[in-house]
């Protein structure tokens, strides 16, 4: 308040302006929170459907932190996961198709544990940070989010 009361009073037109782009924020989140809202409220989870959807492919980021776990530089890893994924569609195969052997082709690092890669639950069970997609991540933020709601 003391910063706007010491300010010419040819400010206060520039000063009204800045509130607009709070106005269009307060609009779009309206918006967003009724679609939100109408969405979540009418969802039906088909859990053998996401189950059928599931795509090695989709764990190739995985891959590359197998790699950066055994010593890879993850610049490295990522690249080398990207030619794995390369040599799998050659095959016309999924990437978690590909033998060790093939794998070794790309990279010696490749040994044969790289097959607990493939596990879909391992994989979401890994990032375990706050924000993560470990079960106990995603329990402790839907705790958090409860007692936020709680106090305002």
């Amino acid at each position: 308040m003391m910063v706007l009361k010491g300010l010419p009073s040819t400010y206060n037109k520039d000063l009204q302006e800045d509130k607009e782009a709070m106005f269009e924020v307060y609009d779009t989140m309206t918006g967003i929170l009724q679609v939100a809202t109408g969405t979540i409220s009418t969802l039906t989870v088909h859990p053998e459907a996401c189950v059928a959807a599931l795509s090695s492919d989709m764990l190739a980021t995985d891959l590359a932190y197998y790699l950066v776990r055994k010593g890879v530089a993850f610049r490295e890893a990522h690249g080398l996961s990207g030619a794995a994924v390369a040599l799998a569609e050659q095959g016309k195969k999924s990437i978690s198709q590909l033998a060790l052997v093939e794998l070794k082709t790309i990279s010696s690092v490749f040994d044969e544990d790289v097959a607990a890669v493939w596990d879909y639950e391992s994989s979401v069970q890994q990032y375990s940070a706050y924000g993560g997609t470990s079960r106990e991540s995603v329990l402790q933020q839907v705790s958090s989010l409860k007692t936020w709601l709680q106090i305002h």
